[in-house]
């Protein structure tokens, strides 16, 4: 314990860095041995984790430095709703008046969470109220998502439609929240996964340049 980290790798390390403390250099995420991505993306600078395995052996890892490091601020909304869904025998007329009708009930005083725990067809939320909680840019269906960013908190919507059916959408709550630790995992998980692509790209195309070679080998014989 407090032995330094340089000091260990070097007594200690198989990997070719070893003698240099186990130092990697300054290295883009793109860069970084996929095994150690989602690592990274989610580390501060001193943090180590490991034991992590790998086809080749075990490893620690340690962030020494960022660079370029900034913030990524994403607005929020606190949002709750009203659903109602649509069939054959409750037409889309029939929800947009129903809607409208407990908004005029709620524009008299009533109160929008005990409407919706009565009357929303999104069971889940209901038991809350109406709630889905904070929300990011992105997450909801894009025509709920345009009502609901044109709202002042306290305001409630007009009736909206989506996929799901029909919404009163009120806003209770914005705020700005720093997402960089979730970005970064996000950007990490990209580049995971464009990473396993270019493997497997690779790995066909190298069995196509083998079966062709086979091919003709086989014509010639």
């Amino acid at each position: 314990q407090g032995e330094d980290f340089r000091e260990v790798a070097v007594s200690n390390s198989g990997g070719t860095q070893g003698l240099s403390g186990g130092d990697l250099g300054w290295r883009q995420l793109g860069a970084i041995p996929t095994i150690f991505v989602d690592y990274v993306a989610s580390m501060q600078v001193d943090d180590i984790r490991g034991p992590i395995q790998s086809a080749s052996g075990f490893h620690i890892i340690k962030l020494l430095e960022l660079e370029g490091k900034a913030k990524h601020v994403v607005t929020q909304t606190k949002v709750q709703h009203i659903l109602l869904k649509t069939s054959d025998l409750f037409s889309d007329e029939d929800a947009k008046q129903k809607l409208q009708g407990l908004r005029q009930r709620m524009d008299d005083g009533d109160d929008f969470s005990a409407l919706a725990k009565a009357h929303s067809d999104d069971k889940a939320s209901a038991l809350k109220g109406g709630e889905l909680g904070w929300v990011s840019p992105g997450v909801l269906v894009p025509a709920f998502e345009e009502a609901m960013t044109n709202l002042s908190p306290g305001e409630i919507s007009q009736p909206v439609q989506t996929q799901f059916g029909w919404h009163l959408i009120q806003v209770l709550d914005r705020a700005d929240k720093d997402n960089t630790k979730e970005h970064r995992k996000e950007q990490a998980r990209q580049q995971l996964r464009k990473q396993k692509i270019e493997e497997e790209i690779e790995l066909w195309l190298r069995r196509l340049r083998n079966e062709a070679f086979v091919e003709i080998r086989l014509r010639q014989g």
